[in-house]
């Protein structure tokens, strides 16, 4: 999957169209992923230790991953994502960074 934890995200299709937010959390097995603000619920809860009052609990639920794009950290707009294969000078091994397709920029 090309979008991490902590990325900063759009959402290009569903109800919440157009929100931005960071990721919170990843599901690579089942490609989704929680965004901060986004896909809102409702959870009815029974009184527990944790939560004594019960009630709605309002928080967020996992969107596939095929509707977001990734934000392009140097124009702050919705851009694809690519990887590049980059030398590390001191240590000579390869590693895969990702790379944003509308400017070029690695991250």
């Amino acid at each position: 999957m090309k979008i991490h934890k902590n990325d900063m995200v759009v959402v290009v299709a569903g109800n919440a169209r157009g929100k931005t937010g960071k990721v919170l959390k990843v599901y690579p097995e089942k490609s989704r992923i929680i965004v901060e603000g986004v896909n809102i619920i409702k959870r009815h809860s029974k009184p527990s230790q944790r939560n004594p009052q019960g009630g709605i609990v309002q928080r967020e639920a996992p969107i596939h991953v095929s509707n977001v794009m990734l934000l392009d950290p140097k124009t702050n707009q919705p851009t694809r994502v690519g990887s590049k294969l980059v030398k590390d000078d001191t240590t000579g091994k390869k590693h895969r960074m990702r790379l944003a397709r509308a400017t070029g920029e690695t991250f």
